[in-house]
């Protein structure tokens, strides 16, 4: 098994782990035990520190991958590339914090009216955003040097575990609101610990810079480049938190506590796509630095047709059972507002999932500047669509919004990277297993209408009829070579016994 492929399943492994924990909080704490108010608090406390530290990188989780390879050194070393990835975030946050503590008052009338809890913790968002920073960087290191399985652990397990317990606590009154929230500041804390501690302890990490080898072109070029990252963070962290935003501020925290469940339900499509491209990046990133065409084109069309196949099928199954899962999910009639929504985030998932090796491959590139256009208009498409789209439909125009949104960035993005690079994101397969999926989801409506049957019942027939079926005409078709030789073996391997 390649390194991709080991790295990539136990990757998976550990993130189904975590959504499994992610299951027991969801089910049978958050919705069971919390209001609406606290989840909503929760999600926007996160939702902001998300954001903060998105513009406080100062774009170095891009320019980490993608200049490794230029300090890269056999006695691993590395001209003391690692110390820079410390310094730059930490003058990142002093900047952007200040920059936080002087908006505190604008910030605060936005939420005054219908939020008043967010402004009661506005300020808590900064110790939050430093830990989550540094277990960002930490991790990110990691995956430089191939070592993913580990902070994907951290990330998805320990974590959402730390969560859990402070979730419990507070829900049994052992802390109050404010003692919750500061035991969610030491969750990350514990993680950006964890990350470090396993950092140094896999590797042997030279901290000292070597200054000579920073010559004025690679400054020149990292500085640029870093600097481009800064700006287009504006589309990978401003714009999946408008919507979170916009419903505090218009709606109230009751809004985005249910959106936020249902937002948990659509992420679990991308879930694939969270460890696959940590380990693909790179691996993308040296063999554009290397003019590598054939390498390259082959890993972004590999990456992106099996995320769509992974995430469409997580998709569907939520899909077929999202009346099952809302009765059995506690206060579900209140949580149901959002049903439609789990629908339009999950294709924004999928989108995401499928596409973002497509930016990937652009910022590798020489051509990573037309990026930066792209973010503003992915911003400004946002912005425009949510402040339309959910004062008309609410929750259901916050999903729309992002839907919207990610299609039309994520499809100039493609474009461009064809155009300038001819690599093609999009194959024969691709296209393909988008038909078939439109063609499943149309006959779950049909057997719907059909059979008119109780909610468990309809659920376990179309899960039996549908599923099986799926994955039998993608085999079939040749749409997923992987899984094809993954289905092959199988069968070989059980003839062989017999």
């Amino acid at each position: 098994m390649s390194q991709i492929a080991k790295q990539g399943f136990w990757g998976t492994v550990v993130t189904y782990l975590g959504v499994l924990i992610g299951f027991i909080t969801t089910f049978f704490v958050l919705t069971r035990l919390l209001r609406t108010e606290d989840i909503g608090l929760v999600r926007v406390l996160i939702d902001t520190a998300t954001l903060f530290i998105g513009l406080a990188q100062l774009g170095t989780t891009s320019s980490t991958i993608r200049f490794f390879p230029y300090f890269k050194t056999d006695d691993n070393k590395h001209h003391g590339f690692f110390f820079y990835t410390l310094l730059l975030p930490l003058v990142g946050f002093i900047i952007f914090g200040i920059a936080y503590f002087l908006a505190s008052d604008s910030l605060k009338n936005i939420f005054a009216e219908k939020s008043p809890l967010v402004v009661d913790y506005y300020y808590i968002v900064l110790p939050i955003a430093f830990f989550m920073l540094y277990q960002t960087v930490f991790e990110t290191n990691a995956a430089t040097l191939r070592h993913t399985v580990f902070p994907r652990f951290v990330r998805e397990v320990l974590t959402r575990l730390c969560l859990l317990v402070a979730y419990i606590l507070y829900a049994y009154k052992t802390v109050n609101l404010d003692g919750f929230v500061w035991i969610l500041c030491l969750t990350y804390a514990i993680a950006a610990l964890a990350n470090f501690c396993y950092l140094i302890i896999k590797e042997k990490i030279y901290w000292k810079p070597d200054l000579e080898f920073l010559s004025k072109p690679l400054l020149k070029q990292v500085g640029s480049y870093t600097l481009f990252v800064l700006l287009t963070a504006l589309a990978s962290v401003v714009a999946p938190t408008l919507s979170s935003f916009f419903l505090t501020a218009q709606l109230g925290l009751n809004y985005t506590g249910v959106f936020a469940i249902a937002t948990y339900m659509a992420v679990m499509v991308s879930i694939p796509y969270r460890s696959v491209n940590a380990i693909a990046q790179p691996q993308l990133a040296t063999a554009i630095k290397e003019q590598n065409h054939t390498d390259a084109q082959t890993l972004l069309q590999q990456v992106a047709r099996n995320l769509l196949l992974a995430g469409m099928s997580i998709l569907l199954i939520i899909w077929i059972n999202i009346d099952l899962i809302y009765l059995i999910l506690p206060n579900g009639e209140t949580y149901s507002a959002a049903r439609t929504a789990v629908l339009l985030l999950g294709l924004s998932q999928l989108v995401l999932a499928a596409f973002t090796i497509a930016l990937s491959a652009l910022n590798y590139s020489p051509y990573y500047k037309y990026s930066l256009v792209y973010a503003v208009l992915l911003t400004i498409a946002s912005l425009w669509l949510n402040n339309i789209l959910i004062p008309k439909y609410e929750m259901n125009g916050a999903a729309l919004a992002n839907l919207l949104a990610y299609l039309l960035y994520f499809g100039i993005i493609s474009l461009t990277l064809y155009l300038k690079t001819k690599l093609n994101i999009i194959s024969k397969k691709m296209l393909g297993i988008i038909l078939v999926s439109i063609l499943f989801f149309a006959l779950n409506e049909l057997l719907l209408k059909l059979f008119v049957l109780s909610i468990q019942l309809s659920a376990i027939i179309r899960d039996l009829i549908l599923l099986p079926l799926f994955i039998l005409i993608v085999y079939k078709l040749h749409l997923a070579p992987e899984l094809e030789q993954t289905i092959n073996r199988y069968i070989n391997s059980k003839q062989t016994k017999q």
